[in-house]
């Protein structure tokens, strides 16, 4: 009888204390489980319009500094070559115009001195001028004495003279020619700066019209979700559309 109620003593101290822990490590599990946040998913969402921008301020500088590569880099050259075309000719009149000018120039001087006598040393364009409109400097010196401009008088280094009225009158022609070559100088490049002022209105226009034109065609969007499923690890899920 000792020896039974010894055995039931023993499976008592070693059964009780084993139930006691798994019935608290249940509870504990249970009590995670219940305290544990449940999966939220979140998203986060990007949306933009991208693409590639033209700038107005660097159009209006190409097209300042040559007509039609403004127009060129707004992707609308097909405009911009007639400013170009236009350009070229316009430098190419000025350059003509202007040798041209030079010539009639190298003509009257080198005609002033073999037939008016004329020393070409040193002499401005006011004496060229003066020298058309008298026979000679005698002529020409009492004209300013009878007006009282004596110091408008010319000394022997400005010496000329014309042997015939025809001699002056030829002279005064090729001199006119030449200052009326030089002058048309000033329309050309006239001409020049419409050329770019046209080119650069054309030149924004034309970058204004791109920049919404690729607006309107090209936009992405970018969302992200985010799941949290048991607190355990985060799942992250892209998404990309895009329109063109």
């Amino acid at each position: 009888m000792k020896n039974i109620l010894f055995i039931i003593l023993l499976f008592s101290a070693t059964y009780f204390p084993q139930s006691l822990t798994q019935s608290r490590q249940l509870l504990l599990d249970n009590s995670i489980i219940k305290d544990q946040p449940k999966s939220v998913p979140r998203q986060i969402s990007f949306s933009s319009s991208q693409y590639g921008k033209k700038n107005a301020g660097l159009a209006i500088l190409l097209s300042a500094l040559l007509p039609g590569m403004g127009e060129l880099y707004a992707d609308s050259y097909s405009s911009g070559k007639y400013f170009t075309v236009a350009d070229g000719a316009l430098w190419g009149i000025y350059f003509g115009m202007n040798t041209y000018g030079n010539w009639l120039q190298d003509r009257y001087v080198a005609y002033a001195a073999t037939t008016g006598g004329v020393n070409t040393q040193g002499k401005g364009s006011s004496y060229y001028a003066t020298i058309g409109d008298y026979s000679n400097i005698n002529q020409y010196n009492n004209t300013q004495v009878l007006s009282g401009n004596f110091n408008q008088m010319y000394g022997s280094q400005y010496y000329w003279n014309w042997q015939t009225e025809n001699q002056r009158k030829t002279y005064r022609n090729m001199w006119y020619s030449s200052e009326q070559a030089k002058n048309n100088l000033r329309f050309v490049v006239g001409a020049l700066i419409l050329n770019r002022i046209a080119s650069v209105i054309n030149a924004v226009r034309l970058v204004n019209l791109y920049n919404k034109r690729q607006a309107d065609e090209m936009s992405w969007n970018i969302s992200v979700n985010i799941n949290n499923p048991n607190g355990l690890s985060s799942n992250l899920n892209f998404n990309f559309q895009t329109s063109f």
